[in-house]
């Protein structure tokens, strides 16, 4: 049985915004963004029929297939496996990412007035990508070459969205620096958040509240009914979008190797 539940359902429709090619089989998905190949979960397959899900073996050999050149695995599941050993015997992890969803856009609490907010222009798209740069030089998360031409590739094609109205970023500024950002792309009558971030040095200043209201605002002009976030399961920020009115819908599934 087919499943798409809404966090894939808007980050299919957010890819092909981006220009990624989308091919539909019975019961998968294969995504390639030749744009941007070192993005892994720009090319990726999808599992779409959830009675599938424990064939892991299976999948990795589909995505080998699809991926033939690739040095990562990722596969999105479209629910959480009952033979999660299935996978975990093949060296891929298995991470559960919640999907919040709010039917009323999310109240637009008032700056402190030590900061300001904005749409992002022309100049801003600079200071994200600086930004981005040196917090994964801080964490270590990533190969800071492989990282910087993904991450430059990426906020070209937020920029490109944000040109062609699909898509808006906002940024909250403490004096002339970008300290907290998001961005937010029209699905159809489905907002999705991006990329929801605040530098740890200006946390709980209500910069995130601040943000997604104002952001929600500019989808709810643009036809938006209803608007998605998708967060990690462990991530604190959870409880700002609760509060915010988001409450829980169907979890996003991945199963991923990284490069090796």
């Amino acid at each position: 049985m087919k499943t798409i539940t809404a966090g894939w359902e808007t980050d299919l429709t957010i890819l092909r915004h981006s220009g990624s090619l989308i091919e539909e089989f019975e019961d998968h998905i294969v995504v390639r963004s030749p744009h941007n190949p070192e993005y892994h979960w720009g090319n990726f397959i999808l599992v779409s029929d959830s009675s599938l899900v424990n064939d892991a073996e299976r999948w990795q050999n589909t995505f080998v297939n699809a991926f033939p050149e690739a040095t990562w695995v990722a596969i999105g599941l479209p629910q959480f496996p009952d033979l999660s050993e299935a996978w975990t015997s093949l060296d891929l992890k298995i991470e559960r990412m919640d999907v919040l969803k709010a039917v009323t856009p999310p109240p637009v609490p008032d700056l402190s007035s030590n900061y300001t907010s904005r749409i992002f222009g022309e100049g801003d798209w600079a200071l994200l990508l600086a930004r981005e740069i040196a917090e994964n030089k801080k964490s270590g998360d990533h190969d800071p070459d492989s990282f910087e031409s993904y991450i430059s590739k990426a906020i070209k094609g937020y920029e490109q969205l944000s040109r062609n109205g699909l898509a808006a970023w906002f940024g909250a500024f403490h004096d002339s620096e970008l300290v907290a950002d998001l961005g937010i792309v029209v699905c159809g009558e489905t907002a999705r958040y991006q990329s929801v971030q605040t530098d740890e040095r200006h946390r709980s200043q209500g910069l995130a509240s601040h943000l997604l209201g104002t952001a929600a605002e500019w989808a709810r002009e643009r036809g938006c009914t209803s608007w998605v976030i998708v967060t990690e399961s462990t991530n604190s920020a959870g409880r700002v979008y609760r509060r915010a009115g988001f409450n829980p819908d169907l979890e996003t599934v991945t199963a991923y190797r990284s490069s090796h």
